[in-house]
């Protein structure tokens, strides 16, 4: 039987830790090569952009695609057989798994005792960024810069109905990023957000938001000062990495060089050796996230009897 989840169905039956946990899994089946990402891909008429990304994991028999617009998401869940199992909404599957992918990455490249968070945006994507953290690291503080004071005070407000702290609104990201142990942008923006002088070393960097050769969030010598700089999937980034572009263009290394994250995850590479690297993730959101979160997101909806059925298999 085929299932459709509402966007209120899939929140009800996902938890961050629980994404955390399913994101680490399929990174390292990714770095064991055991699964397979298809890179984003666009289509773009009349102003309208529609995006689409696969994966497949052979060992759960299970594959999937999410297409989507700005204004909606499907994630379509199929069998190793073919069939249909599931249609969901992903617009907060989409936000979650990247706050866990972060997570997932911090865990291995941020210092362990990584307790200070500066965030730099303030959207849909920047809430479960420092959710994920805060699951995963004992935050006591959180910097928040946005360039408007209203939108910032605002996500400040709803962090702290959501997390029990009392996130700090800053008019100056420089001295947000200069106490901070993890670094997160989240913002659409095409010039640069961070600048490497305001880093101090032992950070660790979460870039989200530019996955677009027309985005760009971190300045040159952001990139040049991190000794440790890892991506979620080298083809897709080669395509879409705005922040990194610069730095391969002049020869610093090659997309090629790149570690991808599941290396990491699986243990073929190490994500920090010294307390004083300057580390970088580099996110764009991939499919494998959205099929880990799917799958637990389909059984999870089987055994509490959610979801309406498809008339077709």
């Amino acid at each position: 039987m085929s299932l459709y989840l509402t966007e209120d169905e899939v929140v009800c039956l996902l938890d961050m830790p629980s994404a955390i946990e399913a994101v680490r899994r399929v990174m390292d089946w990714h770095g064991r090569g055991l699964a397979v990402n298809h890179p984003r891909q666009r289509i773009r008429r009349n102003g309208t952009i529609l995006h689409w990304m696969g994966s497949a994991v052979s060992q759960w028999g299970l594959t999937g695609f999410k297409v989507y617009s700005e204004k909606s998401a499907l994630f379509f869940l199929y069998g190793g057989d073919g069939r249909l199992l599931a249609v969901m909404s992903a617009v907060r599957l989409g936000q979650i798994r990247t706050g866990a992918a972060s997570a997932v990455a911090s865990r291995l490249m941020a210092r362990p005792d990584s307790r200070r968070i500066a965030i730099i945006g303030a959207g849909f994507q920047a809430e479960t960024q420092v959710l994920a953290l805060c699951h995963t690291f004992s935050v006591d503080q959180i910097f928040v810069f946005s360039r408007t004071e209203e939108r910032r005070n605002a996500f400040c407000q709803r962090l702290a109905e959501a997390t029990g702290s009392l996130p700090i609104a800053v008019s100056d990201p420089a001295d947000a990023v200069g106490k901070a142990d993890i670094v997160v942008t989240v913002t659409t923006s095409a010039h640069p957000v961070l600048m490497g002088r305001w880093l101090r070393p032992g950070t660790h960097i979460n870039a989200v938001g530019a996955n677009s050769v027309l985005r760009r969030e971190l300045d040159g010598e952001a990139v040049d000062r991190c000794q440790r700089i890892v991506v979620d999937d080298r083809v897709q980034s080669a395509g879409e990495c705005g922040d990194l572009l610069a730095s391969v263009e002049r020869g610093r290394f090659s997309w090629s060089d790149l570690p991808q994250l599941g290396q990491v995850v699986s243990g073929q590479l190490v994500g920090r050796d010294r307390e004083d690297e300057i580390t970088l993730f580099d996110s764009h959101g991939i499919a494998l996230w959205d099929l880990a979160v799917a799958k637990l997101i389909y059984e999870r909806a089987l055994e509490k009897g959610l979801g309406t059925p498809l008339p077709f298999r």
